[in-house]
């Protein structure tokens, strides 16, 4: 699943690349909205989904045993 979520990402790179909508402001989606602003409106929930997903399935958890440890003796607390 993790590989699946990495090439959803790649075909959200190059959707992004909006270049048959970026000169048009017809058709109007929904009666108002430009289609290449309800194109973007769109693409913004795919990401925000795509987000869910690599959070979800691709999270380096191997970092996280490295939050969990108590702090060293002597550590700098960063003040």
């Amino acid at each position: 699943m993790k590989w699946t979520v990495f090439l959803l990402a790649a075909v959200l790179f190059v959707l992004h690349q909006d270049f048959w909508n970026f000169d048009k402001a017809t058709p109007l989606a929904f009666d108002f909205m430009p289609i290449g602003l309800a194109y973007h409106a769109a693409y913004a929930f795919a990401c925000s989904f795509l987000m869910f997903l690599l959070v979800k399935f691709a999270w380096p958890t191997h970092l996280e045993k490295y939050e969990a440890l108590p702090p060293r003796p002597g550590a700098s607390d960063g003040h």
